[in-house]
């Protein structure tokens, strides 16, 4: 029995997870949690990220003995390195406002096309290619000698590694979707230098052990480990399929739905239905599209007072109303800021003649059906752009206990919605520990086998 430590960061909160391997099953403990809320500082929206690595160290330091630790986070995110290796302020948040209007202006150096073809990488505002261009200029990037995305600059904080992670690195859109190898000339092409690019390093692999200072704080020694570190890439690794005929939605603050595939897709079709190759676990792709999420449920919580304790029985609530009454573009760029989300929704029914909703149940009904209609969607335009039959979708993450949201989504998509595990992404990183520590050739098959013999799930059939 060894047992890890699995740093699982979210938008809004945190967790240190801890796992313990016996080569057939893994279980998994909260041991702390690690707040981490946005700042807004001079008109720019950060994240507080010298805080988040004193919540992880703090978070650490009453674990038991650990065989390793790993981070996962979010994408495209980063923090930009002085010659000495010293951060150059907070990473700027990807729902800052920096980046409105700056894809069109990339677009007049390197066309939409010709990005998708080179990078993969469905076209979102905040991409990393765009948060870069619209650094350009600044007394911070002329400072910079080297880019960490967020979960490459932690571990950095750790062990003293500079590298970044193949599955993260590919969010930013600067990585070539063929080769996997960073797009030096896509820097040069936009006035960025390349240098500014890190060593990139496989899952699975050693960054070091903890430095002298980090470990005195924690307590301990022990080894940290690379793992798939975009959250989705360790959430799909976790996906309990028996077989490759699944789909996949990882729904958190993000839906992320797609399927897997064994090569990036890049045909211009599939660059107009917007979708984005990125790399997963043993070469694969996670051939999905980004979906608004929960993000619209969490922010219609927070404009009515109400704490996610609440959240339950609004969903039993909202179980029990007529289902696809009123159903919007969920995607739509309004409902991406934070603010008033109640009355944003309101008003996309209204400019869409559909019954507005005249309470929180019927508004938590509209987002819950809005949302299952896109990710119904998305499976389709999968299916249709890469061939691959999908008999069942597998939905993880904390919306796996939505469940009207599965119930909808199997609805919508007319196929079997399997829902869990919750905590896919913390389970990810667990396992993909496994390999290091465990010093075990697991396949991805072998993980996902451990996964369904550790933690249960539950079906959801389509209505009639």
């Amino acid at each position: 029995m060894r047992t890890v430590a699995g740093i699982d960061l979210g938008a809004s909160s945190g967790r240190v997870m801890l796992g313990t391997l016996d080569g057939e099953r893994v279980t998994l403990t909260e041991h702390a949690r690690i707040p981490n809320q946005a700042v807004r500082v001079g008109g720019t929206l950060h994240w507080d990220v010298l805080a988040l690595f004193g919540s992880i160290v703090e978070g650490l330091r009453s674990a038991p003995a650990l065989a390793s630790i790993a981070v996962d986070s979010w994408g495209v995110d980063h923090g930009l390195l002085d010659a000495d290796g010293r951060l150059l302020g907070n990473p700027v948040h990807y729902r800052d406002a920096r980046t409105d209007g700056l894809p069109e202006r990339v677009f007049a150096e390197v066309s939409a096309p010709e990005l998708y073809r080179r990078t993969g990488i469905q076209i979102l505002p905040f991409n990393t290619v765009f948060q870069l261009a619209a650094a350009r200029g600044t007394a911070q990037l002329a400072a910079a000698r080297t880019m960490l995305l967020i979960p490459d600059l932690l571990t950095y904080w750790l062990t003293g590694d500079i590298a970044a992670e193949v599955t993260n690195a590919s969010t930013t859109a600067l990585l070539d979707a063929r080769t996997g190898a960073w797009d030096t000339a896509l820097m040069t092409t936009l006035g960025l230098d390349p240098g500014l690019l890190p060593p990139l390093r496989e899952p699975a692999t050693m960054a070091g052990t903890l430095l002298t200072d980090v470990a005195k704080q924690v307590g301990q020694s022990t080894v940290v480990t690379r793992v798939a570190s975009h959250d989705t890439a360790c959430a799909v690794a976790a996906v309990p399929a028996v077989h490759d005929r699944f789909a996949y939605i990882s729904c958190g603050t993000w839906s992320l739905v797609g399927v897997e595939l064994p090569e990036p897709k890049v045909s211009e079709d599939v660059r107009r239905a917007n979708f984005t190759n990125e790399r997963g676990l043993d070469g694969t792709i996670r051939f999905l599209r980004n979906v608004m999420g929960l993000w619209p449920l969490q922010e219609c919580l927070r404009a009515w007072g109400l704490a996610s304790s609440d959240l339950p029985a609004l969903l039993a609530a909202a179980a029990a109303r007529t289902a696809f009454t009123s159903v919007i573009d969920i995607d739509d760029p309004a409902f991406l800021p934070p603010g008033d989300m109640p009355t944003r929704i309101a008003v996309a029914c209204r400019r869409d003649g559909l019954p507005v909703p005249a309470d929180h149940v019927a508004t938590v009904r509209c987002i819950v059906d809005s949302l299952a209609v896109a990710h119904a969607k998305a499976i389709e335009d999968a299916v249709r752009l890469t061939g691959r039959a999908v008999d069942v979708v597998h939905l993880i993450g904390g919306g796996s206990r939505n469940e009207p949201l599965c119930q909808a989504t199997a609805d919508a998509a007319g196929l079997p919605v399997v829902a869990g595990p919750a905590e896919a992404t913390a389970i990810g990183n667990v396992l993909v520990q496994a390999r290091t520590v465990l010093d075990k050739p697991y396949r991805l098959a072998d993980l996902r086998a451990m996964v369904r013999g550790s933690f249960p799930t539950r079906t959801f059939h389509p209505a009639g």
